[in-house]
């Protein structure tokens, strides 16, 4: 708190020689989008690089990041660079003041993310507000530093890729095109296509289904015996073949779903085998993507696979996959928890009950919905 408070002063104080950050989007040649927040948040602010590069094709556009979703830009048409987020801001900050972009978009509310553009001199900074609800990543810092620049409303309850979209229209750009967007290279697909060989899966032959357990926040954590009978009914039913997505971080839970899987699944474990970039290439591969609502599955609805969200406590309003062959599991007649600007205040008790009383025969209902869909889009 302390170091938030003497960061706040020097803002204060630099507000005297330099004024707001609310000059005109006047010939633009560099612009900084920051999102560092999580991995789902980040695929669903591609549709705000696609939409600049639209509007100011010869734009160049930064993205900071954090650490651990380093690689999910690689080899995207509509980014230029894209940089970590350096815990040494003074560093952070002389860098941002090196590259002299033009603009600033917050795609998140985060004091110290908007004290690094607004003091390394950013002309004009857009950030958002959150209009009709409470949301801890507002803090009474970041309020009072927003008065310094261009903010934008954040709606709870809408689908949060569109209000990304508010923060572009100071720069004259207004867009409601909210299609996601990743790519891969050649290279990296070859491998996966290699891996899947090896491992008796063909693609384009073969009913590819990843399964991803475990999810970052545990309040959003569906039981893994549950995702073992999900496993089995597939392979069981429809001859799939399964694989295993998850990180080092989630090898308790993907052990655990093994654990309970019948001997005759077939499965391939893929835990903490890629990074990033190779988890696009084999999400891609996919004929169909399950998982609570986490990052992976925003991936699979970017590359175009048809998932099944269980959903639990997320509001379904605000990002999970949209479109016919996205389909969401929860309780019917629940106030959702958690929220895009707002997954830190809640009711835990009523969060935890919103995913563990989702059954294995609510999931397996969407399931069967959505390949009867599919199998109806491909006989056209």
């Amino acid at each position: 708190m302390l170091k938030k408070f003497f960061l706040l002063k020097r803002c204060l104080l630099f507000f005297i020689f330099r004024g707001r950050a609310d000059k005109d989007a006047k010939d633009l040649k560099k612009i900084l989008v920051v999102q560092t927040a999580k991995l789902g948040d980040l695929v669903c602010t591609t549709p705000v690089f696609r939409a600049i590069k639209e509007k100011y094709p010869e734009v160049k556009i930064y993205v900071l990041v954090n650490k651990i979703n380093n690689e999910l830009l690689a080899d995207n048409q509509d980014v230029d660079h894209y940089f970590v987020k350096e815990s040494d801001f003074n560093y952070l900050k002389n860098f941002i003041k090196t590259e002299k972009f033009d603009c600033a978009c917050l795609i998140t509310p985060n004091f110290e993310n908007l004290a690094v553009c607004y003091l390394a001199g950013i002309p004009l900074i857009v950030a958002p507000k959150v209009i009709n609800g409470i949301s801890p990543y507002e803090t009474k810092p970041y309020k009072i530093l927003s008065n310094f620049v261009i903010t934008r409303p954040h709606y709870f309850g809408n689908y949060a890729p569109r209000e990304y979209l508010r923060l572009l229209e100071p720069l004259n750009i207004f867009s409601e095109n909210t299609k996601k967007h990743l790519n891969y290279s050649t290279s990296t697909e070859n491998k996966i296509i290699n891996f899947l060989n090896k491992n008796n899966i063909i693609f384009k032959k073969d009913f590819i289904v990843g399964i991803a357990p475990s999810v970052a926040n545990k309040i959003k954590l569906w039981p893994s015996a549950r995702f073992a009978k999900i496993a089995d009914y597939l392979v069981e039913k429809y001859q799939a073949k399964i694989i295993i997505i998850g990180g080092n971080d989630d090898r308790q839970e993907i052990e655990k779903m093994i654990g309970f899987l019948n001997k005759s699944t077939f499965f391939v474990n893929t835990c903490g085998l890629f990074d990033l970039a190779g988890l696009k290439a084999l999400i891609a591969k996919l004929n169909l993507f399950i998982s609570v609502d986490t990052g992976p599955i925003y991936i699979a609805e970017a590359l175009n696979i048809p998932t099944v969200d269980i959903l639990g406590p997320m509001d379904e309003n605000e990002q999970p996959p949209q479109g016919q062959f996205h389909k969401i599991v929860k309780l019917e007649n629940r106030i959702p928890q958690l929220h895009i600007m707002n997954a830190r205040l809640y009711d835990k008790k009523e969060a935890r009950r919103q995913i563990d009383e989702i059954t294995v025969e609510a999931v397996i209902d969407k399931i069967n919905e959505l390949i009867k869909e599919l199998k109806t889009n491909n006989d056209k």
